[in-house]
């Protein structure tokens, strides 16, 4: 269980690192690249492109292994299927992506620079969470 746990803040740090690295942390760089009719900044799509490689590399290590090293089994979704709350989620991520070029990753990582907007997003998205938590138990 301790290695889980120092497994998951490990790759947790790692990827918020190369979020404020890359600058993905910065709401003005993401709005930029869903500029694409004015001053559009490609390099978002070059992180994402990016993030294919080891993602793929992970993805080839899994198909050869029975279970992940710290874990008794991987966790990957395995519906196929395109229904409604899954369409509602995407559309409320883009809009959420698009007004104000954050998600949740990039949010927890800007953190650290201390941003009030940061600060309010990232509480606005914990009480969506939450929100979606009490509807969808009853």
């Amino acid at each position: 269980m301790a290695y889980r746990l120092l497994a998951a803040i490990l790759a947790g740090l790692l990827f918020g690192a190369g979020l404020v690295i890359s600058d993905m942390v910065n709401p003005a760089r993401v709005l930029a690249f869903l500029d694409v009719t004015g001053a559009w900044d490609p390099s978002l799509a070059f992180v994402m492109g990016g993030a294919l490689i080891p993602s793929s590399i992970a993805y080839a290590i899994k198909r050869k292994r029975t279970r992940p090293v710290f874990d008794t089994a991987f966790h990957v979704p395995t519906s196929r299927v395109i229904d409604r709350p899954l369409i509602g989620g995407a559309i409320l991520f883009g809009l959420g992506w698009g007004l104000v070029g954050l998600c949740p990753g990039p949010a927890i990582a800007s953190l650290v620079t201390g941003r009030w907007e940061t600060v309010l997003f990232t509480l606005a998205m914990l009480a969506g969470m939450a929100a979606y938590r009490m509807v969808s138990a009853r």
